[in-house]
């Protein structure tokens, strides 16, 4: 599964469009955020990617979970977000 990073300087529309294409062709998708900034970001595009896959009969849902990742040789605690269409 592909991996969605969003930083604070990502445009919700673009990261919205890019979810409802992942969660319309395999019904999930994954999104990664460091800082408040960017799961704001994040939290705006998943909100906006109801309304792209709603008039599909689509719903979705969010899984937030913690996970480490490692940057530039350094651990660093990030957020995952699974969106996926309710069944």
């Amino acid at each position: 599964m592909e991996v969605l990073k969003v930083s604070t300087s990502s445009k919700p529309n673009l990261v919205a469009g890019a979810l409802a294409a992942m969660v319309r062709e395999n019904g999930i998708a994954e999104i990664q955020t460091i800082g408040a900034g960017a799961l704001n970001q994040a939290i705006k595009a998943i909100a906006i990617t109801r309304s792209f896959v709603a008039p599909g009969g689509i719903d979705i849902v969010c899984i937030p979970a913690f996970i480490d990742v490692e940057i530039d040789g350094e651990k660093r605690t990030a957020i995952k977000l699974i969106v996926e269409a309710r069944k």
